[in-house]
């Protein structure tokens, strides 16, 4: 009886967790910045994955973004939109494959069309290279709900 109780009390205190909205910005619990403090617009800029500087700090959308240089952080400051990674940082090869959200790895980059994705590690990039239009279209139309819906993919 006391299992049964503690198990009842448990799943009621959970299952709200397992429904709640994943974050915009994807964070990995240990990171204090979004993509792991790496610079956003160093991607577009030195074409390279390149950490940020804690003297060159902003927030937007509600977390800490970390940049290399004033420069890159001037950039970033006046234009977001243009250098934040597509899908809050989320692998851009689940989302459009599975319509899954899960993190991707600021060392796994791709600029397309003037676009930041990410992807989960090497092997998820490649396969996502490879018919990246699909991934991206089937993302696009997926997101941001998939953040606080379960994505039932039909393609």
């Amino acid at each position: 009886m006391m299992k049964s109780l503690l198990f009842y009390v448990s799943f009621l205190f959970l299952m709200p967790l397992a429904n709640a909205a994943e974050p915009e910005i994807w964070m990995q619990d240990d990171w204090d910045y979004a993509i792991d403090g790496y610079d956003t617009v160093a991607y577009f800029t030195e074409s390279d994955a390149v950490k940020g500087d804690d003297r060159f700090v902003t927030e937007y959308k509600g977390v800490n973004w970390r940049f290399s240089s004033a420069e890159n952080l001037a950039l970033f400051k006046a234009d977001p939109v243009k250098y934040s990674p597509q899908y809050g940082g989320h692998c851009a090869y689940g989302l459009g494959k599975n319509g899954v959200v899960v993190h991707g790895d600021p060392k796994r980059w791709t600029i397309h069309e003037g676009k930041l994705y990410l992807n989960l590690n090497f092997f998820i990039q490649k396969r996502w290279q490879g018919d990246k239009e699909f991934y991206i279209t089937h993302a696009d139309a997926i997101w941001p709900r998939a953040l606080s819906e379960e994505i039932d993919v039909d393609w």
